[in-house]
C-alpha cells in the first residue's frame, strides 16, 4: 500500500509539473516565427533557422530563443504542444508531429488587411493568448489610421522590386498602396515582371520600391539596371525594407505608414 501511494503521488506530481510548464511552441518557418514571437514571447519557443535573418521583422527578438531545423529528430527532442507554420514543414514531418499530440496551426497567405487580422486572432487563440492578439490587431489598426490618405488624381505608383517584379490586384502590396491612398499602376493581377523598355518609354509618376535594401540580393536584377535607376530618380514615393514585405503580417500596416510618409522618397 505504501508503495502504491508513492507511485500515485509521483504520478500526480508529474502531471502537475507537465501542466505547470510553459507552453512549448515549434515554429517551422520565418513567417511563423514573427507570429509566435509577437503573440507568445513568454512561451518556450523553438524558432526556424531564418528567425534572425536581416529580412526578419523581429530578428532582434529571435536572439533570445533557440533556432532548430524542421526535422523529425527536432520534433522528437522538442516535443511541442503547438506547431505553427505558414509554408514550412513537409507532410511527413507534420504527420509525425500530429501523431505525437502536437496541434498544427496553419497561417494562410493574406492579400488583405482583414485576412491578416483573422490570422492574428487564429494564432493567438491556438496559443491561448487572445489578449495579445487583440493588442496586435489594435496596434495594426492604429497604424492604418496613421497611413490613411484620401485617393487623389495623380496619386499613383508602380511597385518595383530589385529583381524587376511588380504586384497588381490580389496582392498584399496592392492593399498597402490602397491603405496609403495610392492607385496601383501595375495593370495586372498577381505578380509579374517589369521590362526595362516599359520603364524607359513610359516611366510612372511614382515608384514604390521593395527589397532594394538587400544589397546582395538580385544585384544584377532588372530593378538595378542603369536605365531604371535613372527613371526612378526623383520619383520614389517610398522604399520599403524587406523586413516589412517578406511575410503577410501586421507590419504591412507599418509599410503603409512608410509609404504615406514617403520614407526613403526621392
Amino acid at each position: 500500500m505504501r508503495g502504491g501511494a508513492l507511485v500515485l503521488a509521483a504520478s500526480l506530481l508529474a502531471a502537475t509539473a507537465a501542466q505547470a510548464r510553459p507552453l512549448r511552441v515549434l515554429s517551422l518557418d520565418q513567417c511563423a516565427d514573427q507570429y509566435v514571437l509577437a503573440i507568445a514571447p513568454d512561451a518556450d519557443l523553438f524558432l526556424s533557422p531564418r528567425a534572425d535573418d536581416p529580412d526578419s521583422r523581429l530578428a532582434w527578438a529571435a536572439l533570445a530563443y533557440p533556432q532548430v531545423r524542421p526535422t523529425l529528430e527536432t520534433a522528437v527532442g522538442v516535443r511541442p504542444d503547438v506547431v505553427v507554420r505558414t509554408w514550412g514543414g513537409e507532410p511527413r514531418l507534420l504527420a509525425a508531429l500530429a501523431r505525437r499530440g502536437a496541434r498544427i496551426v496553419d497561417v494562410p497567405d493574406a492579400t488583405e488587411m482583414a485576412e491578416i487580422r483573422t490570422n492574428i486572432r487564429s494564432v493567438a487563440a491556438a496559443l491561448d493568448r487572445d489578449a495579445a492578439g487583440a493588442r496586435i490587431v489594435a496596434r495594426m489598426d492604429a497604424r492604418l489610421a496613421q497611413a490613411a490618405h484620401p485617393p487623389a488624381p495623380g496619386r499613383t505608383a508602380l511597385y518595383l522590386t530589385s529583381g524587376g517584379f511588380t504586384a497588381g490586384q490580389g496582392t498584399l502590396i496592392d492593399s498597402i498602396l490602397r491603405a496609403a491612398g495610392f492607385a496601383n499602376l501595375a495593370g495586372l493581377t498577381g505578380f509579374g515582371a517589369v521590362s526595362v523598355e516599359r520603364i524607359a518609354l513610359e516611366p510612372p509618376r511614382r515608384f514604390l520600391l521593395g527589397f532594394f535594401d538587400q544589397v546582395r540580393a538580385d544585384w544584377r536584377g532588372v530593378g538595378r539596371h542603369p536605365v531604371i535607376q535613372t527613371a526612378t530618380r526623383g520619383r520614389v514615393a517610398a522604399a520599403l525594407p524587406a523586413s516589412v514585405l517578406t511575410c503577410p503580417a501586421w507590419f504591412a500596416a507599418d509599410a503603409a505608414v512608410m509609404l504615406s510618409r514617403g520614407q526613403g522618397a526621392s
